[in-house]
């Protein structure tokens, strides 16, 4: 079993830089690979990881997506004085030559195809490549946004030649949207592109139409570009947090890749000059997190842009840590989209309903017949360590479910009302008639330890079986989780049940408020509600 976390850098890469006053381009610095690897080492983390040495990415892997014109450009400017190098970037939106700038962006190249080696051959589980020039940006002849050649895309093609890999996921969590990926492989099924990105009713750069929710890509490739733009600034943990439950984790989850590559931009996070959101360091180590569950924990991190150094270092800091499997930082304040997030993810959710069985029953929803209903206790109390979150029979919510279409339950309710409540200590316990399967029980303990800065308790029955707890104890210390084989979509009486589920509860865990109307409480639908200082029990008619 794989097992370690790749670092990949190289000081070279910092030779990159402008060499005139550029108002647009002067952001893109090299400090920003090297105060991010001086963090790193700060926190003793380039210590913990494997070391992969960088190389040139070759002609004939640059040529997987770029043309060749495009290759020959770039070439010719290694001997360019500052003049001509002035005069060819001219030719291109927002980027800049240096002589080494060639060099530089095949080492990127190099870099981030190290990197899928390493973790495809099982040299290692997961990792991240600190990389300049990025790459998502760029086209197939044309470089664009600081992005000469597209590392991530590049990767994407290169993986599924070499390891033929027929199913593979890009997350782009920068804050700009990455129209270079999206045209590369918006025709293309087995490449599923999500990307969110600062938009603003398309005012904000690229300005692209295509760069709106209803771009799901073109031809055999429909629903497999996905675009989340947020409408006005300052979203944060909250927003990033509904998006991944509400969008992109039932997407992938059914999607089920083969190797998740992130085009990881840290414009997105707070005090950056470009996005100028609100979200901190310590979101981008759950959203790492959640995608480690995802194709055996085969997960490749490349930077891309992030633009204030201290923001920037920490984000990266709080990546790699999680990459590898410390504890995930608690996020602090309240835990609510702003409604401007909440209109964009329901208006993806609305434009990909025809392409995912996930979403299938999407607005299509009837009465219950009170005679299936079941019931499920929600518990939380105060214990030693403060609050308390305890799941224990919602289990039953997954009654007479059919292969994995728990995740409806999972990622549309369960995550949305923990990461609401941001316990310090989350408890689930397991009995032996259990009607969730084993490997449905793992993925449930991987995905709660993100919560409480992972301390997690499990308890289970003697009876529950070795091979549960043999697979819970796995979960526990990391490994990766096993595999959910074809997806099965929830049978619509279950969204049914999850719908109700949330309209009752919306108003006191507002991260449930992306998926589906914002309606009142439902009081009628209460068993019982009773509370004391140190007790809150919830329980309700599922």
């Amino acid at each position: 079993m794989a097992s370690g976390t790749a670092l990949v850098y190289d000081e070279e890469m910092t030779t990159h830089k402008l060499l005139w006053s550029d108002p647009v381009c002067d952001i893109e610095v090299p400090e920003r690979l090297s105060s991010s690897y001086e963090q790193l080492k700060r926190y003793h983390l380039v210590e913990r990881c494997v070391h992969v040495p960088v190389r040139e990415g070759s002609e004939e892997e640059i040529l997987l997506v770029h043309s060749l014109e495009h290759l020959e450009v770039a070439k010719r400017t290694q001997t360019m004085n500052e003049e001509e190098l002035k005069r060819v970037s001219g030719n291109y939106d927002a980027f800049f030559f240096h002589p080494n700038t060639y060099r530089c962006a095949r080492l990127a190249v190099g870099a981030t195809l190290q990197l899928v080696d390493a973790v495809m051959s099982g040299k290692v589980c997961n990792g991240m490549a600190l990389v300049r020039p990025p790459g998502h940006h760029s086209q197939r002849n044309a470089a664009n946004g600081f992005c000469l050649f597209n590392n991530v895309a590049i990767a994407a093609e290169y993986a599924k030649l070499k390891y033929s890999l027929q199913r593979i996921l890009i997350v782009d969590w920068d804050v700009h949207h990455g129209q270079g990926i999206q045209y590369l492989f918006e025709e293309d099924p087995s490449v599923l592109y999500f990307s969110w990105h600062r938009y603003e009713h398309q005012e904000f750069w690229p300005s692209l139409k295509e760069s709106d929710y209803d771009a799901v890509g073109l031809g055999k490739g429909k629903g497999f570009n996905i675009n989340l733009p947020w409408n006005k600034v300052g979203m944060g943990n909250s927003d990033y947090l509904a998006a991944f439950f509400h969008v992109l984790l039932p997407m992938a989850f059914e999607f089920d890749p083969e190797l998740v590559l992130v085009s990881s931009g840290y414009d997105s996070g707070i005090g950056d000059p470009e996005g100028q959101m609100n979200a901190t360091p310590e979101v981008f180590a759950h959203l790492t997190h959640f995608l480690m569950q995802l194709a055996h924990g085969k997960l490749c991190v490349i930077l891309e842009g992030g633009y204030h150094l201290k923001s920037l270092s920490e984000s990266i800091c709080m990546t790699v840590k999680t990459l590898l499997g410390d504890p995930v930082a608690q996020i602090t304040g309240e835990m609510a989209p702003c409604l401007s997030a909440i209109e964009s993810i329901q208006n993806v959710r609305a434009a990909h309903k025809p392409y995912w069985k996930w979403l299938m029953y999407e607005g299509k929803y009837s009465s219950l017949s009170s005679s299936k209903y079941s019931l499920c206790y929600f518990i939380l109390y105060l214990r030693i360590w403060g609050f308390t979150f305890v799941l224990n029979s919602f289990l039953l919510l997954l009654k007479d479910a059919e292969g994995n279409d728990f995740f409806s339950a999972v990622l549309g309710f369960i995550l949305p009302v923990a990461y609401s409540y941001q316990p310090n200590l989350t408890v689930i316990a397991v009995g032996p008639n259990r009607s969730l399967g084993i490997n449905g029980i793992s993925l449930l303990f991987a995905l709660l330890q993100g919560l409480a800065e992972s301390r997690i308790l499990a308890v289970m029955e003697v009876r529950s079986g070795i091979n549960l707890m043999q697979s819970v104890a796995k979960a526990l210390v990391g490994a990766s989780t096993p595999h959910f084989g074809v997806y099965v979509p929830p049978t619509q009486e279950k969204v049914n049940k999850i719908k109700i589920l949330r309209d009752q509860f919306q108003q006191e865990w507002k991260m449930l408020q992306c998926s589906g109307k914002l309606s009142v409480f439902i009081f009628s639908s209460y068993e019982y509600m009773d509370v004391s200082e140190n007790f809150i029990k919830y329980s309700w008619i599922l």
